[in-house]
């Protein structure tokens, strides 16, 4: 992940500068291999650089042939390859970057560009020509944006990575929508991602076709191993990270063997117009890439005796990663919190108790100069995976909670898989949140998803992979793994975890102040000594009007306020003793 901050019209941009750059700078966990910025008329770009494609030459901000276009980018556009190809007779591209792309696309098909791209992106875009910003952000914001404006300066807006580089310069700040793109020509900011899903009154009818369902998934995670860099796999021994790191591992090992069957070759000369020799999938979805590894890392996290590191090994050693456990005390969690707020940006309880192990497991990975790792965030939200959802009453009431869920990521997981990462300049790509895996997937009869008392949560995502399109190769994991029942990341990493939250909160909140909480909270009233504590830790960093930009996650169709899996009535007890 990268980190861009922008500000467009500013009345004096040049002495803006060095502020622009200090905001910045706030960012540079998210991109510490580069920094660079551009002015151009009254607006400017900055951009924090993490090199994962395009290396050496990849440098932002972007510009075109003369410089009047500028684009600054946070994100990976895995179809690249494809774009370069079709555009190649009428731009001249100047870099190997996958991120390029968005500047022909521009001049090609203006606001609509970002309807042409396939990735994890938030990008600012800045035409000299026009004195034009475009901005826009993915389609289901797996990437954080934040836009504001000061009421000082009633014509400036501004745009950035997080959340911490706007409030000093910002009374209003709002969440960039996902799937939109905004045009300070018009001002407006419009809806250009409209999947045939997005109603969710509209309940889908087609039956799951497995095969279709697991070569979706395959092709998704082929996409996001587009790099230039040592990468791995987050695996907690859960059934959406083992099916990532099984599918990983199998594309690694083919495009080993392919290194060494060319053992002795040339190599196919990079040509950034025709995307020939370059990382990423090609128009028949086969994957180039210069990172050949020995052996894929994968990595897990827990208190000792966690249910997922037991399960994560059992899986690693299954498929032959080279896998690596570790191990959190209580203390090192309870250290961590205020600086984990601080990096996520929000106080909503459930972020906070899965983002604090992977925010210590990211600065692990981080130090062995593993750049990018592949994360299963999506799939609970997609398939209904949540064990609140046993209580969905009928499948329109299971559709439409499913499509609530996946247009509120980029509040909850999202927001956790990309802030505990980049934090230290990790990146995490997400293969459930495929654009072409959402379409087909979200277009499944709900039937077909719902859980009975012989279908386990995901129950399709589980039968698709129990079989092989190679027979001769080993199954994609163990059937205990396979069908083992859902683990909130929260509760996986050791249920002493939450438990010592709450006991420390405990002691941390009276209830005095429960009962008198602070004023410029208005309604937003935490309801749990935990979601107090947090509330304070946020405010310790953060002005009142950023509190706008976060939502609470909450359990549908339960009396639990609770939204650990633990506390839901369905949840197993089979690993209670584990910890």
């Amino acid at each position: 992940m990268c980190g861009i901050f922008a500000c467009h019209r500013h009345p004096d941009v040049e002495k803006f500068k060095p502020t622009a750059l200090k905001l910045a700078k706030q960012i540079r966990h998210r991109g510490p291999d580069w920094s660079g910025s551009v002015i151009s008329n009254h607006t400017i770009l900055c951009h924090e650089r993490l090199s994962i494609v395009g290396v050496e030459s990849g440098a932002q901000p972007l510009t075109n042939a003369d410089d009047s276009i500028i684009l600054a980018v946070n994100g990976e556009i895995y179809n690249h390859r494809h774009i370069r190809k079709h555009l190649k007779e009428r731009y001249h591209f100047k870099t190997t970057s996958d991120c390029e792309v968005i500047i022909p696309l521009y001049t090609e098909f203006d606001t609509d560009a970002p309807n042409h791209l396939d990735g994890m992106f938030s990008f600012v875009l800045y035409d000299k020509k026009q004195d034009r910003t475009i901005a826009a952000r993915d389609p289901i914001g797996i990437t954080t944006f934040y836009q504001g404006w000061s009421s000082t300066e009633p014509g400036t807006v501004y745009f950035a990575s997080e959340l911490k580089c706007l409030h000093s310069v910002c009374d209003k700040i709002v969440a960039f929508p996902p799937g939109h793109v905004y045009d300070s020509k018009t001002g407006e900011t419009t809806r250009y991602f409209n999947p045939s899903w997005w109603d969710p009154k509209k309940v889908p009818s087609t039956p799951v076709d497995y095969k279709v369902l697991r070569q979706a998934l395959e092709k998704s995670v082929r996409k996001r191993l587009m790099a230039e860099v040592p990468f791995g796999v987050l695996l907690s021994g859960g059934l959406d990270s083992s099916l990532t790191a099984s599918i990983a591992q199998r594309e690694v090992t083919r495009l080993r063997k392919q290194a060494l069957e060319a053992n002795g070759n040339v190599l196919p000369v990079e040509d950034p117009d025709t995307g020939e020799g370059l990382v990423g999938v090609d128009d028949d979805d086969h994957l180039d890439t210069l990172t050949y590894l020995p052996q894929l890392n994968s990595f897990s996290i827990g208190l000792p005796g966690s249910p997922d590191n037991k399960a994560a090994l059992e899986v690693a050693k299954f498929l032959g990663t080279k896998h690596h456990v570790m191990t959190f005390t209580i203390e090192d969690g309870l250290n961590a919190l205020s600086d984990v707020i601080f990096h996520l940006e929000t106080y909503d309880v459930t972020t906070i108790r899965a983002s604090t192990p992977m925010y210590l497991l990211s600065r692990k990975i981080k130090a062995m100069g593993i750049k990018m790792v592949l994360s299963g965030e999506g799939s609970d939200e997609i398939f209904g995976g949540y064990l609140y959802f046993h209580a969905a009453p009928d499948k329109e009431s299971f559709h439409e909670e499913t499509v609530r869920r996946v247009k509120n990521l980029h509040l909850s997981d999202c927001l956790r898989a990309n802030k505990s990462t980049s934090a230290w300049g990790l990146e995490a790509r997400v293969p459930f949140l495929d654009k072409e895996f959402l379409e087909y997937s979200m277009n499944i009869d709900p039937q077909d998803k719902m859980i009975t008392k012989e279908k386990l949560e995901k129950y399709i995502v589980r039968k698709a992979f129990d079989t092989s399109d190679e027979p001769d190769e080993q199954p994609y994991l163990p059937d205990n793994i396979l069908w083992r029942q859902k683990e909130q990341f929260s509760d996986g990493v050791g249920y002493g975890w939450i438990d010592a939250l709450k006991d420390t909160a405990e002691k941390q909140v009276t209830d005095e102040m429960m009962k008198n909480p602070k004023s410029e909270w208005g309604n937003d009233i935490p309801d749990t000594k935990e979601a107090y504590w947090y509330r304070c830790m946020f405010d310790e960093h953060f002005p009142p009007h950023c509190a706008s930009t976060v939502m609470r996650w909450t359990p549908t169709w339960s009396k639990q306020t609770d939204p650990s899996g633990r506390a839901i009535a369905t949840h197993n007890a089979k690993y209670d003793n584990a910890a």
